[in-house]
């Protein structure tokens, strides 16, 4: 396309990949969508077309996981053992690592972000959890266990076979890399549909994926949209396991879906985190923290701390000083070397987030920094905002914005049981943070807030070793640690009766 050719800041691989029109991985092959249909990809810092890529839908569906069924049950992926399966984890991980610079460029021209942060996050975490869980491919194991007679009583974890695995766009290679790695390291094989709004770093994946030796069927990659390819999948009775990272509301429907052959779940959905400063905290490092907690990744970030709940003593400085972190935030392009914040990733999540700010607005809240308005001629850009004046019945307190806009409520005494049930009024439970200098009170708040990770005295720390998920409508199931082996692994119970020859 010239108007990617055209553009002097990319660099020649990235510009190569993008500007090539991208087909779908299905069984070792690239190849168009069945119906030839392709669709539009754009750059969300200006608003502008820059791929076009095949738009796969129920035929192509079938064909992928067809393959991944044939690679699954008599492919050189089904006799491999164990340690070769982790060698081609680690083989992947390699070839992401170096090519780190591509990889943080199309991601970044793609979802919007600024190419500091993939090159620092999305990027080293992808590489890590690929190595976190090629360890694991060798130890996936059962146990024995005694019972009454003689008998030989065992377990065995196998495969649970056929796995789609359906993830969003705020983090498009990590959450790759976050379903494929568990699910190739215990011996399945993937069918996985890459959200349409970013599509570009997972089809570049595929690619490493053909170069580290996957063998063809192991890993299908579907470009498409959820209401075609996602539903598809969802229902497919070929599929084993659903692993869908997004939305609560499209979560329930991929349940609903899924019932008619009870295919195995996991869900990682919405949150609307609360972060709870006390009156001792450390407001040198409470202030920053609550800021990076709702303004990292522009706020697109499932675990974003969206509420903030903050003692009436501190709470103006709390308040004021995240609006003045708001303020010097750096809005523009990704690719910008200045830029601390890019753009939203589409102009429907640019309209979800004006909308909430105008709905705040009008039930009453109170514009401290940022709100509603053009930041710049083109692209997706919202302010950065906090609202204050806000109650527990508001929209902007009760819905996920999935944006860089936090509200703020102050609490009056340290009574805990009070502040948790003002921390669990919401239907979400994903993550909390808490900030305070007494860690009695510490680990008392994090005991009661009903959610999957509490942060104290600090924010949004992920490793693959930490298990990952939520309680409530945040989701089934959790991600990474050695508990997620559970989630793509089948439990098998076998007794031998031991009798010997008379």
């Amino acid at each position: 396309m010239n108007t990617v050719l055209a553009e002097q800041t990319w660099t020649t691989s990235a510009k190569h990949f993008i500007g090539s029109r991208r087909n779908l991985l299905i069984g070792g092959e690239w190849v168009p969508a069945a119906s030839g249909k392709t669709f539009a990809v754009f750059d969300p810092a200006y608003g502008r077309e820059i791929a076009r890529v095949a738009e796969a839908d129920v035929e192509d569906v079938n064909r992928a996981v067809e393959a991944a069924r044939k690679a699954f049950e008599g492919g050189p992926w089904s006799r491999m053992t164990a340690s070769e399966r982790g060698r081609m984890l680690w083989k992947l991980a390699e070839l992401i690592e170096a090519r780190t610079d591509e990889l943080a460029e199309i991601e970044s021209i793609d979802n919007g972000k600024p190419l500091s942060v993939a090159r620092v996050a999305d990027l080293p975490l992808s590489v890590d959890l690929l190595r976190y869980h090629a360890g694991w491919a060798t130890k996936v194991r059962g146990t024995t266990m005694e019972i009454p007679g003689s008998y030989l009583a065992y377990t065995l974890r196998e495969p649970i076979g056929v796995v789609a695995a359906i993830i969003p766009w705020n983090f498009p290679l990590l959450m790759a890399v976050w379903k494929l790695a568990p699910a190739l390291a215990v011996g399945c094989t993937v069918v996985l549909k890459l959200a349409e709004q970013t599509p570009l770093s997972g089809l570049r994946l595929g690619e490493l994926i053909q170069e580290a030796g996957f063998p063809p069927g192991t890993v299908n990659i579907l470009a498409g949209f959820g209401e075609t390819a996602g539903a598809a999948l969802a229902a497919h009775n070929g599929v084993d396991k659903i692993a869908f990272t997004g939305s609560t509301e499209v979560g329930k429907l991929i349940v609903r879906a899924a019932a008619d052959n009870l295919k195995k779940v996991t869900l990682e959905l919405g949150g609307k985190s609360p972060t709870v400063v006390f009156a001792d905290a450390d407001l040198n490092a409470a202030i920053p923290g609550v800021s990076t907690s709702i303004f990292f990744n522009h706020g697109q970030c499932c675990v974003a701390g969206s509420r903030l709940y903050a003692h009436e003593k501190v709470f103006d400085q709390v308040v004021e000083g995240v609006a003045s972190a708001a303020r010097k935030i750096k809005l523009g392009p990704g690719l910008n070397a200045d830029s601390e914040m890019g753009p939203l990733v589409s102009q429907e999540q640019y309209k979800r987030v004006s909308d909430y700010i105008q709905s705040g607005s009008n039930e009453g809240a109170r514009v401290v920094v940022g709100g509603q308005g053009s930041v710049r001629e083109k692209g997706y850009f919202i302010r950065p905002t906090v609202l204050t004046n806000v109650s527990s019945d508001m929209t902007v307190v009760r819905e996920e914005i999935f944006g860089p806009v936090l509200v703020a409520t102050p609490f009056k005494d340290n009574d805990i049981e009070a502040i948790a049930r003002e921390a669990n009024d919401t239907i979400y439970g994903l993550a909390a943070n808490v900030w305070t200098s007494d860690i009695a009170v510490a680990h008392l708040m994090a005991k009661r807030i009903r959610a999957g990770t509490v942060w104290v005295n600090c924010t949004t720390v992920l490793d693959p070793a930490l298990p990952f998920g939520g309680y409530k409508q945040s989701g089934w199931g959790r991600e990474n640690s050695e508990f997620v082996i559970d989630e793509y692994t089948e439990l098998k119970t076998i007794v031998a009766a031991l009798k010997t020859k008379q």
